[in-house]
């Protein structure tokens, strides 16, 4: 099997749990996609208009700052991302993460984690925003099963 990078941003820590199963599941590498300033809680209240992360996702061309540096993607044969779901689709974080890999992505494997919506928004715009990433199916997760869909998306 090609080598495994498990991308993935976490505001409260649930996407980061369930990036975790995956990474122990498939032998894959982590990977935090970090923003230079954390997200504090008033930066997600989603019911203040003027919050950090309601000004993010009501301008399509956001793209906050990310810290670290990006990994070489060359070396992997498939790559989780996953994200919580923010106003339907992902965080402009992971826009910023795409911006700098996408043409260079390998096989790219959306899951979110959600309180209630589902991915398929998110999905439908991945496609729309990066259609030169090869995107498979993605799934949204909670709770148990990570491990065994991520083992079966990788077809092991």
């Amino acid at each position: 099997m090609d080598k495994v990078l498990v991308a993935y941003f976490s505001a409260s820590g649930e996407t980061a749990r369930t990036a975790r199963e995956i990474a122990s599941a498939v032998g894959g590498t982590l990977y935090e996609i970090r923003p230079e300033a954390r997200y504090t809680a008033a930066d997600l209240d989603w019911t203040n208009k003027r919050s950090r992360s309601s000004l993010e996702m009501s301008n399509p061309a956001s793209r906050p700052a990310l810290a670290g540096e990006m990994p070489d993607l060359a070396q992997y044969g498939a790559v989780f991302l996953g994200f919580p779901i923010w106003w339907g689709v992902e965080p402009r974080a992971v826009d910023t993460f795409l911006d700098r890999c996408a043409s260079d992505c390998p096989a790219m494997i959306p899951f979110a984690t959600s309180g209630g919506s589902g991915i398929e928004g998110a999905e439908r715009r991945l496609r729309e925003t990066y259609p030169q990433a090869r995107w498979q199916k993605g799934r949204l997760l909670g709770g148990a099963g990570a491990a065994s869909w991520a083992k079966g998306a990788l077809g092991a």
